[in-house]
């Protein structure tokens, strides 16, 4: 238990884990929180440490260049091989399916030699985060079976939801409730530059008016609104996005039929999906879940 003693809550910390380019830790950084953001490409890296250098100077940035990998596959040389994407860099992964998923997709890689990162230590050093973005590649639960380890529970964490089964989507979301998480939603990511906009007045950190661009996570926690629903609700919604999936995603059954007609059958469907669903179809979501000791704040930080 000297783990629970040792690691601190700090209301004003996030984790972005999968900074890419900076596109989260930059909002982030604005509305006043310090960030501690790992990223395993090192062109990334660098890119990130030069924009946000001044932020790194003050204290308020830090960096964990590496990839989070779980403590029992971390080998003695403490490295590992990641699949460093060509074509689209937020597709980098340590995980050999995912590559060659890509690879499929028309999308080559690169294979280079990168720093392990155990997640719990990185935890350790820093302390439990007020929110955790996790968007990792086929990496997310490694991040949150990490915190099983610690008593104290970031207050909101978001993951990349699974696209492949429903089964994968179910352990996700029992994955984070044995954790003590209860209200869930399900955000479309495509669309967030176009539909959220950070609240004036604030629910969380400072006010800013930010223009969210494209692979942005967007809003998090208090600004997400009052559209927080159950366990049982979540896998509900989650059963029809993974019937987008399923008809209409990047190996959907559908995309596949070449016969007459089969178009005109794909975009029947994908109105009336869009029609029950109300959003882009098929879509690309992530998991945003609500610890069930959280209390909604509006909280100014000071830097």
């Amino acid at each position: 238990m000297g783990d629970l003693t040792n690691t601190p809550k700090h209301e004003d910390l996030i984790y972005d884990v999968g900074m890419h380019k900076g596109e989260d830790t930059e909002f982030y950084l604005r509305k006043g929180f310090r960030v501690v953001a790992f990223e395993a490409n090192p062109d990334l890296v660098c890119s990130c440490r030069d924009r946000l250098k001044d932020s790194i100077d003050r204290g308020q940035l830090t960096i964990v260049e590496g990839a989070i990998l779980d403590p029992g596959a971390i080998g003695p040389s403490k490295k590992v091989q990641f699949y460093m994407n060509e074509d689209k860099s937020v597709w980098g992964t340590v995980c050999e399916p995912w590559a060659e998923r890509n690879s499929k997709l028309g999308s080559s890689s690169s294979k280079i030699e990168v720093n392990a990162v155990d997640f719990a230590a990185v935890i350790r050093e820093h302390g439990i985060p007020h929110f955790i973005k996790i968007d990792i590649e086929g990496c997310d639960m490694v991040c949150i079976d990490a915190l099983k380890n610690f008593s104290e529970r970031p207050d909101y964490v978001s993951i990349e939801s699974d696209k492949t089964r429903f089964a994968n989507i179910k352990r996700e979301i029992d994955s984070l409730a044995a954790l003590g998480y209860s209200s869930f939603q399900a955000i479309e990511q495509s669309s967030i530059p176009f539909t959220q906009f950070p609240p004036n007045p604030s629910r969380e950190g400072e006010y800013v008016a930010h223009k969210f661009v494209n692979g942005a996570s967007g809003l998090f926690g208090s600004e997400l609104g009052d559209k927080w629903k159950s366990r049982h609700r979540i896998l509900l919604q989650y059963s029809v996005i993974r019937l987008m999936y399923f008809l209409l995603g990047d190996e959907g059954v559908m995309k596949k039929w070449k016969f007459r007609g089969s178009s005109k059958m794909r975009s029947l469907t994908r109105d009336l999906l869009r029609w029950l669903t109300k959003e882009k179809v098929p879509g690309w979501y992530d998991t945003h879940a609500r610890h069930s000791s959280t209390k909604d704040r509006s909280v100014t930080l000071s830097r």
